[in-house]
């Protein structure tokens, strides 16, 4: 009789950092998060690419903004006092990442996170890692930091 096996990345325990670019959910590993920052004291830097916001000082260490909403392809961030910046250390670097709002921690199993709908292509599509249903039955969409990072969509 053949033994069943179980593939232990399935079972994975996942907890994802999650935000609201718009109306839509989205969310990357918690993991991946520093910490979330409501300073939004960002000086603009000249000639800059268009989806970086600006700068700012976070203790005296100077940190890159990005409007998200730009990268996935959507019109730029509107700064409410609900915006918030997310820190994030990718490679060697700490990068902030604006968020209209911050939402709960979503946890999940390796396994309920599925492939993004193929009707998501193109250069937004390559940011997504998958989608997942949150217990309140939202779409979260998954991230892809390495991709949502790349200077050149």
């Amino acid at each position: 009789m053949a033994e069943a096996t179980i593939d232990k990345d399935s079972e994975k325990e996942l907890q994802l950092s999650c935000f609201y670019l718009g109306d839509s959910l989205y969310g990357y590993e918690i993991d991946l998060v520093q910490e979330v920052n409501d300073d939004l004291n960002i000086t603009e830097v000249p000639l800059s690419q268009d989806f970086v916001v600006g700068i700012m000082n976070l203790r005296g260490q100077i940190i890159t903004v990005i409007d998200q909403q730009k990268k996935v392809g959507l019109p730029a961030t509107s700064i409410t006092r609900q915006s918030r910046v997310i820190i994030i250390k990718n490679r060697s670097e700490h990068i902030g990442l604006l968020v209209d709002r911050i939402a709960e921690v979503v946890q999940c199993k390796q396994k309920d996170i599925s492939k993004p709908p193929s009707n998501v292509n193109g250069i937004q599509g390559k940011l997504f890692k998958g989608v997942v249903q949150t217990p309140q039955n939202e779409l979260l969409a998954l991230l892809d930091i390495d991709a949502v990072l790349e200077d050149e969509l």
